[in-house]
């Protein structure tokens, strides 16, 4: 079976991409399958891989990976893939409409607005919500461009530096608790994982330093919490039609309100990533995970 992994891309998580990909390329079990590595650099490159790929992983992150455009060319060329489709991966990229269709279906999420300029700044409207908020691209991952703001006079700053990632900036009310991620196969949600850090909150430098980085736990929730969050995947994973795998990220506050932050349709692939973590907690090796993701896929 020709596997082709597609990693490396054009967005401001490239480098997060490459470590995803060298990892899914050095694990593939080659008794199995013939990996054929995909290195994007320039857009164009998703046109070069050969139509007789009998499937290819994505290790893209960020734009023209998780936005749908990659897997639209790969439908165009007939080539299966593992993940969401193009209209679902479109739609959880953009943390707006993620947000507006969770409300929509009784998802917990934290006040929001969005601006494209900074003449678009409602501070009104931030007052009424409450400092501190989040600002960030609308579009991106990894906590990049994310700025936590305690106060008015940052706001403008902090969108500003938003729109050169992103033509859309979201302003988010803070809620306070800890970070959870669900790792969801096939419709089957994994062993739950809390993320603590010594900094504000989970930004780029608390995912990826090896030297300050995030602990990150395997936990056992009590059973009334643990059917809480379950039936929160469950319902992302039924409302916005998704296959293959996603990985959502919750807090959860201490009144034990499951707040959605929002779904990855690709989230990071490398050995110590959350969703390996969550596999080997169910007793699933790396190179396992691969061949389910697969074997789901296909």
């Amino acid at each position: 079976m020709k596997v082709a992994v597609i990693y490396g891309g054009i967005s401001s998580e490239r480098e997060i991409s490459l470590r995803s990909g060298k990892a899914i390329i050095d694990n593939l079990d080659r008794n199995k399958y013939e990996v054929i590595g995909c290195q994007i650099d320039e857009m164009t490159d998703v046109f070069k891989i050969d139509n007789d790929i009998d499937i290819a992983l994505i290790g893209l992150h960020g734009k023209f990976g998780e936005d749908g455009v990659v897997q639209s060319i790969l439908e165009a060329k007939g080539i299966k893939y593992c993940g969401c489709n193009p209209l679902t991966s479109g739609i959880l990229m953009d943390k707006n409409y993620t947000k507006t269709i969770a409300r929509q279906n009784n998802l917990l999420t934290a006040d929001w607005t969005s601006v494209k300029s900074v003449e678009e700044i409602d501070y009104g409207l931030i007052d009424r919500m409450g400092y501190p908020v989040f600002i960030k691209p609308n579009s991106g991952g990894s906590s990049v461009a994310t700025f936590f703001i305690k106060d008015k006079k940052d706001v403008e700053n902090a969108v500003r530096e938003g729109l050169k990632y992103d033509e859309i900036v979201l302003i988010e009310k803070y809620v306070k608790g800890v970070e959870y991620t669900s790792f969801i196969l096939n419709g089957q949600v994994f062993p739950t994982i809390r993320i603590t850090s010594d900094n504000e909150f989970f930004d780029f430098e608390a995912k990826y330093s090896t030297t300050n980085g995030a602990r990150e736990e395997v936990v056992e929730l009590s059973p009334e919490l643990d059917k809480k969050l379950k039936e929160a995947s469950n319902t992302c994973w039924k409302v916005f039609n998704c296959k293959g795998y996603v990985r959502v990220d919750y807090i959860i506050t201490e009144d034990q309100d499951v707040y959605l932050l929002e779904l990855n349709t690709l989230p990071g692939m490398t050995e110590t990533s959350l969703i390996p973590k969550s596999a080997k907690a169910m007793g699933i090796s790396y190179k396992g995970l691969l061949d389910k993701l697969i074997e789901s896929s296909l």
